[in-house]
């Protein structure tokens, strides 16, 4: 009997390592696919090139950026979808203020100093007892070496351009888990607010003493939290 499909959903500037926990914790009990969020400027581009390589019905996570394109999926092809988990995402699109940080992000990097962009986000990705844990904040600038410059852009570009998933929230009807860092510096309670209320029947798990990167930062309890939701919808 082939093992139900999970397609993992990366945000900006991670790659599949931010799911290196999840996939020695559960590829024995399941197919592991990977979008690729790389190659494309637009949030549906990122969505429609997820269900291109997409086995027929699947298991989506996805993680901040990774919920973006997780919400368009759901727009595009909700019929394919057996669950969804939405980790450290929000539902709407950027304001005026988030816009122009972006843009100040893009000229710096157009500039030259992605690297300096890099690490003036990596103190909000992780919790703050974590920001001098070596270790972590290694994988986490390795992470975004690997996606280099040139992805960063089209991954800015895509963001900034993303649709407002607010007013389709109500139509997501799978099986939704919507997982947190209580102390996630970049998704806010608001944000959380908004998803629960908006996805009907939607389950919440918040990890505590845990930041942006839930994967990473509580591997086990994320582990945990995946593995028995996923058990739960087996097909």
């Amino acid at each position: 009997m082939p093992r139900p499909s999970v397609v993992f959903a990366a945000g900006q500037l991670l790659t599949h390592a931010c799911w290196a926990p999840q996939v020695e914790a559960l590829s024995p009990d399941y197919d592991l696919r990977f979008s690729d969020h790389t190659r494309d400027e637009t949030i549906a581009g990122m969505a429609a090139r997820l269900l291109a390589e997409a086995p027929p019905r699947f298991h989506l996570v996805a993680h901040a950026m990774g919920g973006f394109t997780a919400f368009e999926v759901m727009r595009q092809a909700p019929e394919r979808v057996i669950s969804l988990v939405l980790i450290a995402t929000l539902a709407p699109n950027d304001g005026p203020a988030q816009t122009e940080r972006r843009l100040g992000y893009i000229r710096l990097v157009e500039g030259g100093q992605f690297g300096g962009v890099v690490e003036e986000r990596i103190p909000i990705l992780v919790h703050p007892a974590r920001r001098e844990d070596e270790p972590l904040l290694t994988v986490v600038r390795r992470m975004a070496a690997d996606t280099g410059a040139d992805t960063f852009l089209r991954q800015q570009r895509a963001i900034m351009s993303r649709a407002d998933s607010r007013p389709s929230l109500g139509a997501i009807r799978v099986p939704t888990l919507v997982i947190r860092g209580a102390q996630d510096g970049i998704t806010t309670q608001a944000h959380l607010d908004e998803i629960m209320a908006g996805i009907p029947g939607a389950r919440l798990a918040v990890v505590d003493d845990c930041g942006h990167l839930p994967t990473l930062e509580k591997p086990v309890t994320t582990n945990r939290i995946l593995a028995d939701w996923l058990a739960s919808y087996a097909v």
